[in-house]
Parts: C-alpha cells; structure tokens; sequence
C-alpha cells in the first residue's frame, strides 16, 4: 500500500476529491492510505500561531518552520535529507520555485511506500524546510496557487494512477505513459454520435467525426494518430 501523509492548515479541504470515482475505489481496495495532519496541532502558543512576518521585510506571511518540524516529526523516524537510495519514505515540499512535476516524477514517487506532502500557504514556507527537512520542492506548473493543498491532490491522483491496480483498464496507463514521452500530449480521440449537429435546424452545419477512425483499419489509425 502506497501511503500518502499530507501536513496542511486546511485539512478538510481534502476529503470531498479523494471520496469519489478512482481514488475512492483506490483508498477502499487499500491500495493506497491518504492522511491528513493539522499543521497547527503543532503550535505551542494559545493562538495556535502558524506563521510570521519575514525577516528583513516583504509582502505576506511565512509558515513558520518550528509546527511543520514537529508535524514531520510526528509522522516519520526518519531522518532529514538523509541521501539513502533505499528510503521507502520521500518528503515533497509544494513551491513555486520547485522542479515542475512531470509523469515521470509520478512513475519514480510510485515506488515509494510513503509520500510525506507538505502544502505551503500564504507567501510561502521559511526556507529551512526546503533546507533541512524537505527531499525536494516540486511545483505543479509555471503559476502561482494559494496554497499547496491543490498540488497535493494533484501529485496525489497522477502517482496513485501508477500503482498496479488501481487503474481498470492496463491500456490506458500504457497509453497515455507513451504519449507523454514526447511532450505532446494525447492524440485526439472521439465517441458516438458519428456525426453532431450543433443546431439541430441547420444540417449544413456538422461536427464529424475522421472518417480514418471508423473504417477498421488498425495500421491506418496507427499513423493518424501519430500524426496528430
């Protein structure tokens, strides 16, 4: 079982996604484990304080460093950036100037027992997480979110897709882990009706479906959908 650990201050955000279609089926079958920690379980002031202004001035909050050390700490023994090529645990940090997540960083974090997921807010998180705690910072794209509570579900649902079993149809991992190795995407793809008149009045007007694609001939498909 794959073991997803995310330290958010936004817990609830979590459970309306992960309770329907394939990951419901997923945490249900105990394929994977997803578990919520409540960063400000982890303050040690009456105001249950989560973050600070940033040394030396700027916009916004930080998260404070001292309740995600203890979160950490709280969920695994092992010790900080240790380089062990054997670690079943990995410690992902959500940043802006993270590595961008590929498929390829979802095949390698399939291989791990348990994610730890930390989700910065506001500003951003004190960068001696990133130093000392975090294995890598990882960002979901070249923009700017809220909070790291979407690209925790994000990384989430693309790592749990390649966990054997959890997908019903084998083709289509395959598939789609081809199509991703050059960048282009997925070819286009189409169901019934064949043919689709937008303005049911107007026959002239149809959106139709390529001819290449009804006719049964594999090789041909093949090669359209190279092309495309």
């Amino acid at each position: 079982m794959l073991r997803f650990t995310i330290l958010t201050i936004f817990p609830d955000m979590f459970s309306p996604y992960l309770g329907e279609s394939i990951m419901a089926r997923a945490i249900k079958n105990k394929k994977i484990s997803v578990k919520t920690v409540d960063i400000r379980k982890f303050t040690k002031d009456r105001h249950h304080t989560v973050d600070e202004k940033p040394y030396g001035g700027g916009a916004g909050m930080l998260l404070k460093i001292e309740p995600i050390y203890r979160a950490v700490n709280s969920v695994t023994a092992r010790k900080f950036k240790v380089q062990n090529p054997n670690s079943k645990t990995r410690i992902i940090l959500f940043s802006a100037k993270g590595k961008q997540f590929t498929q390829q960083d979802a095949k390698r974090l399939s291989k791990y027992e348990n994610l730890i997921l930390i989700c910065g807010r506001y500003e951003g998180v004190d960068e001696r997480v990133a130093k000392y705690i975090a294995d890598e910072e990882v960002s979901v794209g070249p923009y700017v979110l809220s909070g790291g509570e979407l690209p925790a579900l994000t990384i989430i649902d693309s790592v749990s897709r390649m966990v054997s079993g959890i997908l019903g149809n084998k083709d289509s991992l395959k598939e789609e882990s081809f199509s991703l190795k050059d960048k282009e995407g997925e070819y286009p793809q189409y169901t019934r009706p064949e043919i689709f008149y937008p303005n049911p009045k107007n026959k002239k007007i149809k959106w139709i479906v390529p001819g290449v694609l009804l006719g049964g001939n594999h090789a041909s498909i093949k090669a359209w959908r190279e092309k495309h």
